[in-house]
């Protein structure tokens, strides 16, 4: 099964997942000129070679109106950023057009009077896109004077008609879509506004843009089966704004991430962006140690930092023989329900995402018959499944497991037979492929035809 596993032991910019994605496709000047004639003529993409504790990888360089950002990292004096304040992070657009920015994006004034301290690695929590291409800058209680032009906005929806408006693949329209849906629903909950009143500066936007699209456009030139993702390396330390000191990762970040494996670790600074963060959410299906696969191509995604590791995110691409995923298993014991009280309660446990609910027959004490409730769910989904548990039975007390599992690839396909349609489920993987019709397709046809389940099922072998 075609396997694609995303290290991002030193944190995700969408600029970084692009590039190692790019290392792996097999003309990658045909994929920067497909993305130049895209957005030209205000944006110009160049993949770059840059080397990282000795290993030689791509970084992502994007021009935009033929200005790029310029910044310069010193932690003994005030840094002048030559560029157009690309934060592509969204705001409540209530405000004035002359304003002071607040560095969790809040904007009320329009006069960027930047004398914001900054006590962070410049990647923004407000999703800074000069550090979605990883210009962050180290700081530690210093002055940040930043010289800004007039800056425009972009809602949402204009977001979208200039996604709609590319000579793309509906496909990956639809994943870029929805990977800005992500980002503004988070900074949605983090500002109490509406998504509709939710802004972005325009240079971030388009900066933001390119990322987004390139990685999607990649996985969609890739199109692996199933994306794992190591957990994810945010950074630590705060960042100081006008308004006060935020921890890292920042609060739309840590929204995005929300039951995502995380760490922190000793590196001072915001390492994994909103934009990085929606697009793990977007694309990977599960967050862990790399699974058993024959690598065929590595790609390494560089970023502009320098650290004691290699500042990059490592993408693997190649086969795997299964997938072996984490789960959770809850179990009660029950003596005082009855049979139609059971089974309500599992119908609302598999309505609520649980993967499996089962029953067994037990004896409990005093010598009294039992039934054991098991549930089979995805980590994330044990708290919230255990409430519905408890709300639904009337057990005290519920046992929670940690488990892995071995599962096999699925897919469904339709199949055209003499009785119309039939949906076909396809499981292959670890050296074995198994298909079978769906039951309840089979179950429509012998109601239809009187014949029984088992006989329509050899005939459709």
């Amino acid at each position: 099964m075609k396997t694609l596993y995303l290290e991002c032991g030193m944190g995700a910019a969408g600029d970084m997942l692009m590039a190692a994605l790019l290392e792996l496709v097999p003309d990658r000047q045909a994929f920067v000129d497909r993305m130049n004639a895209l957005f030209a003529p205000r944006i110009h993409l160049e993949a770059e070679p840059a080397v990282k504790c000795g290993i030689t990888g791509t970084h992502m360089h994007v021009v935009i109106d033929g200005v790029e950002e310029e910044s310069e990292d010193d932690h003994d004096h005030e840094h002048h950023h030559h560029h157009d304040h690309d934060d592509e992070h969204g705001h409540d657009h209530e405000h004035h057009h002359h304003h002071d920015h607040d560095d969790e994006h809040e904007h009320e004034h329009h006069h960027h009077d930047h004398d914001d301290e900054h006590d962070h690695d410049h990647e923004h929590p407000h999703h800074h896109d000069h550090d979605e291409h990883d210009h962050d800058h180290e700081h530690d209680e210093h002055d940040h004077g930043h010289h800004h032009g007039h800056h425009h906005h972009s809602s949402l929806q204009d977001i979208h008609d200039l996604i709609n408006a590319l000579d793309i693949p509906e496909k990956v329209k639809e994943d870029a879509r929805a990977v800005y849906g992500i980002i503004a629903d988070a900074e949605s909950q983090v500002h109490g506004h509406p998504v509709s009143e939710i802004h972005f500066h325009e240079v971030g936007t388009l900066d933001a843009v390119v990322d987004v699209v390139g990685v999607c456009l990649l996985m969609d030139i890739l199109s692996p089966q199933q994306v794992f993702a190591s957990p994810v390396l945010v950074g630590s330390g705060y960042v100081r704004c006008m308004h006060g000191v935020l921890p890292v990762p920042a609060p739309a970040t840590a929204l995005i991430l929300k039951g995502i494996p995380t760490y922190g670790g000793k590196v001072q600074g915001e390492l994994c962006t909103p934009t990085g963060a929606a697009l793990l959410r977007h694309f990977v299906q599960h967050f862990g140690d790399r699974p058993v696969m024959a690598t065929a191509s590595i790609g390494y995604g560089m970023g502009m930092k320098d650290f004691e590791r290699a500042n990059c995110v490592r993408a693997f691409l190649g086969e795997s023989e299964g997938v072996r995923e984490e789960i959770t298993r809850l179990e009660c014991n029950l003596d005082d329900m009855s049979g139609e009280e059971i089974g309500f309660a599992m119908d609302q446990l598999l309505k609520a995402g649980a993967r499996d609910v089962y029953t067994q027959a037990i004896g409990m004490k005093k010598s009294r018959p039992g039934t054991l409730l098991s549930v089979i769910c995805l980590p994330e989904d044990a708290d919230r499944l255990a409430g519905i548990l408890m709300q639904h039975t009337t057990t005290l007390g519920i046992r929670r497991q940690d488990m892995n599992r071995y599962v096999l690839s699925r897919e469904i396909t339709t199949a055209d037979t003499p009785y119309g349609p039939v949906r076909i489920k396809t499981s292959s993987g670890m050296g074995v492929k198994k298909a079978k019709p769906e039951y309840d397709d089979l179950a429509a046809i012998a109601e239809k035809t009187g014949l029984s389940i088992r006989e329509i099922r050899e005939q459709l072998k």
